[in-house]
């Protein structure tokens, strides 16, 4: 019965975890992870699961505004029909055009809960084209040694591609990315900056790696978001691949980028900008020949998931970076995990994400209620 998929209740409330350790890049250390999840249940009493991971250190966003935010365009949304998904999505984005992270929060509940309604998995709405992809794992910007034994425990868990952040100067990022080398010497190697550099110094950097023996596929944000032409320099003067990540949030990003032609892959993230435009995006960049790598903040495997499914739907993503959750010292979380060699296998999803909270989380979002139709 079609009244059965309109929406009932929308709800949200936090997703506080301990680290185990600190996850440290250029722009900051996060220490505890202060996400928030959100809840749609329908009038069949289907339910829908989302998750927002801001990072103030990205764009400001936190915790509190999400939970706001989202409180403030529930009762717009109550009684829409999620059967009718896109005109839903898009309405829940202009009223959360301030906060990605509310947006793929509210709007991965949607989509879930849809799905959910319809019987069939995630990954199918995006296309389905595949059922699985296969993660890296990040060496966080620690020192030598520190990155060395990050780079053993990643062998040991069969996966093949590492990204290493770097931002903290040459003569240390080196010291970093040769040990974790050293450690994994079949393992393919990624650079993220997350903005920390000039072009000068990531040219330099790559050029002392090489010369060290030691050849990146890629170099994620070496610059400042809005440095297009320091994107174009490390790679035409480094010869090697960028990756645009802070550069591209929004849609009218991707166009800009693909038209400059100033990098050859796209990091596509829910938390930017929200699970349509994420998809949009990576349909942008896919059309003009660019590259796609789909990444993630500091999220559990809720969101993770979520965007697993985007990338192994859509199709075509020659770099995931779905690992943070490695990092949780409680896993908040039941259903699809982070396995074997960095698998993420979705064949066993039936409906939906395939993820939902464990009973303490989502006993705080019922506490945390925004409104109820």
């Amino acid at each position: 019965m079609r009244g059965s998929t309109r929406i009932a209740e929308i709800a949200a409330g936090p997703l506080d975890v301990p680290m185990r350790e600190p996850f440290a890049i250029a722009g900051g250390e996060t220490t505890a992870v202060r996400n928030a999840l959100v809840r749609v249940r329908l009038a069949s009493g289907i339910v829908g699961w989302g998750e927002a991971a801001p990072l103030a250190a990205f764009n400001g966003e936190t915790q509190a505004q999400v939970l706001r935010e989202v409180a403030a365009a529930a009762d717009r949304l109550v009684g829409r029909d999620v059967a009718d998904w896109r005109p839903v999505l898009e309405a829940a984005d202009d009223l959360l055009a301030g906060s990605g992270a509310a947006r793929a929060a509210l709007g991965t509940a949607i989509v879930d809960a849809a799905t959910r309604a319809a019987g069939t998995p995630l990954r199918r709405l995006f296309g389905g084209a595949s059922a699985s992809v296969r993660s890296d794992v990040t060496v966080a910007l620690v020192d030598a040694e520190a990155a060395r034994r990050s780079a053993r425990r990643i062998v040991r868990l069969g996966v093949d591609t590492i990204k290493v952040k770097v931002g903290a100067g040459i003569d240390e990022d080196e010291a970093r990315v040769r040990a974790v080398a050293a450690a994994a010497p079949r393992a393919r190697l990624l650079l993220d900056a997350n903005q920390a550099f000039t072009a000068g110094p990531a040219i330099r950097l790559v050029r002392c790696l090489r010369r060290a023996g030691i050849a990146p596929v890629l170099f994620e944000q070496p610059v400042a978001r809005d440095d297009w032409q320091g994107l174009a320099d490390v790679h035409r003067l480094a010869r090697i691949r960028v990756a645009a990540d802070e550069s591209v949030a929004t849609r009218a990003d991707a166009v800009a980028l693909a038209a400059r032609g100033c990098a050859q892959v796209v990091n596509v993230k829910l938390m930017k900008s929200g699970i349509l435009a994420a998809w949009e995006i990576a349909v942008v960049a896919r059309a003009a020949g660019l590259g796609l790598m789909i990444g993630a903040m500091v999220e559990s495997p809720l969101a993770m998931t979520a965007a697993a499914h985007l990338a192994a739907g859509l199709g075509g993503f020659e770099f995931v970076d779905l690992d943070t959750s490695l990092w949780f010292a409680r896993d908040p979380m039941r259903g699809v995990r982070f396995g074997r060699g960095g698998l993420y296998d979705l064949r066993v999803v039936r409906a939906g994400v395939g993820v939902v909270p464990r009973a303490a989380w989502s006993t705080a979002v019922a506490n945390g209620r925004a409104t109820r139709g």
